[in-house]
């Protein structure tokens, strides 16, 4: 007895929706999932409290300088390489699509019109004929084994490796900028203090004249007093070019010409100092905060989706296409007429032989996941590495400046006190000039000192992941790690 029709509609539907579970949930290769290492619950001169995030984090408003956080608050939106960055994310983000759309069904429609006819002795028509016709074409790859879907989930965690990319453009571009400003402040404090002991090493150099035409100093006082004068004037245009290098530099990195920048930059504001605390966090922050971790976790799922996507090629592929074709022919002196072709069916694609291609693919985008793990585990380790070696140069060096000041001004006590005695015959010139020597190198000393101490709190910061994303970015930062 034959199956009554309501059997055979019962039998379609829960045909088509098993083809429609299995074209959805049928997908090759391993799942991403977050990689793990182990890692200590804090570092070795830091605490035991978590940073949570602090990609917003403006940590640079703690050096207390509003003309820095101008110069940043404007690089972060016009610096070319961060704009560069940002624009290949529109790449990344264009290639989504391109790596779904083999996935989907396709329709493609063609439309045509002829006019056909012969001429001379040798005709066999007369008149013309018009010939209009048009073609829909239709083909739909049917995914059961996942090659398009793993093909876009690889592509999603490109779009995040690519933000993630950005973001570490910033990152750079903040270290860059923030300490090319603090070289250009040391710079300028060289400039000041050489100024300053070119006019003192100067008076000691006319009482040393003085002195000679009294008959209390000799010629070879006079001579090394010029020596130390005209060695202080030396240093000063070498100061001075590397102050402007910097300020070309730092107008550079904002995305504006050389010298723009250095009628600003030129109105001294002293050496940035700064006033914060020493945030660190604990290492496993840096999963979260670091952009170059996070682009080494994307780069690991991107590789992982590719590995389903080379294995799907050792299934059967099957493809549903069809197209219709409505022609209308009409010929002089005649009534025209239709015709309209059409065709439909499945194609099937087994690969049995290739040599083992199909196979060695597989192995290469295995083996490309596992060179990306231990590229994950690298930036892990660099990052707890920079963030301890930054925590130690900023509790070393900071400890430093007290005794430098002290230096400074024992020094200058000592200059002071060597001046007098001179100038009373007590002592020689050579007293006066090695204690000018020692105040000059004590003060070059301290700012090379406060120079470093500057720059050790930009590199704790960077390395710790903090600032690189704008307040009024976060939500965008959230969703795409979501997405990630």
């Amino acid at each position: 007895m034959s199956p009554s029709p309501c059997t055979r509609i019962s039998s379609l539907r829960y045909a088509t929706s098993a083809l429609t579970l299995l074209v959805a949930g049928c997908v090759s290769g391993p799942d991403h999932a977050p990689p793990q290492m182990p890692l200590p619950g804090k570092f070795q001169e830091g605490g035991t409290k978590s940073n949570g995030d602090v990609v917003t984090a403006q940590w640079w408003t703690a050096y207390r300088d509003k003309r820095l956080d101008g110069l940043v608050a404007h690089g972060l939106s016009e610096n070319l390489d961060v704009l560069q960055a940002l624009e290949s994310i529109n790449s990344a983000s264009a290639n989504v699509t391109v790596a779904g759309a083999g996935g989907l069904p396709s329709l493609s429609v063609d439309a045509s019109h002829t006019v056909s006819g012969e001429r001379g002795r040798l005709r066999t028509t007369v008149g013309t004929e018009n010939t209009t016709g048009g073609q829909a074409s239709i083909s739909w790859l049917l995914d059961f084994f996942g090659q398009y879907r793993r093909s876009k989930e690889s592509a999603i965690a490109s779009l995040g490796a690519a933000y993630a990319t950005a973001d570490n453009t910033k990152l750079t571009f903040l270290k860059d900028l923030i300490e090319s400003y603090i070289d250009a402040r040391y710079y300028q404090e060289r400039i000041a203090l050489s100024q300053a002991s070119l006019k003192s090493r100067q008076q000691t150099y006319e009482l040393t004249q003085l002195q000679l035409k009294a008959g209390a100093a000799s010629r070879l006082d006079v001579v090394q007093a010029e020596g130390l004068v005209q060695s202080t004037k030396s240093d000063i245009p070498g100061l001075e070019q590397s102050f402007t290098e910097s300020a070309h530099h730092i107008a550079t990195l904002l995305g504006m010409p050389a010298a723009s920048l250095m009628n600003e930059l030129q109105k001294s504001a002293g050496q940035p100092v700064f006033r914060g605390d020493i945030r660190a966090g604990i290492p496993a922050d840096l999963i979260r905060n670091r952009p170059d971790i996070r682009k080494a976790e994307r780069d690991l799922a991107a590789a992982v989706a590719d590995i389903g996507a080379a294995e799907a090629q050792l299934y059967p592929s099957i493809s549903l296409s069809g197209s219709i074709s409505p022609s209308w022919v009409k010929s002089s002196g005649a009534s025209g007429g239709t015709l309209t072709s059409w065709s439909f069916g499945p194609t099937l694609n087994l690969p049995i032989f290739d040599g083992g291609k199909l196979r060695a693919n597989v192995d290469i985008e295995k083996s490309d996941a596992k060179t990306q793990y231990l590229a994950w585990k690298e930036a892990v380790l660099n990052g707890v590495e920079e963030v301890e070696n930054a925590l130690s140069a900023v509790r070393r060096d900071r400890q430093t400046l007290g005794p430098l000041r002290r230096q400074v001004e024992t020094a200058q006590e000592s200059l002071a006190l060597s001046t007098t005695s001179y100038k009373d015959g007590a002592s020689s010139l050579l007293d006066v000039l090695d204690a000018q020597r020692s105040v000059s190198d004590a003060q070059a000393s301290l700012a090379a000192t406060v120079q470093q101490v500057a720059k050790d709190y930009v590199d704790l910061y960077v390395a710790i992941g903090a600032g690189y994303l704008p307040p009024q970015q976060q939500v965008v930062f959230e969703r795409t790690a979501k997405s990630g």
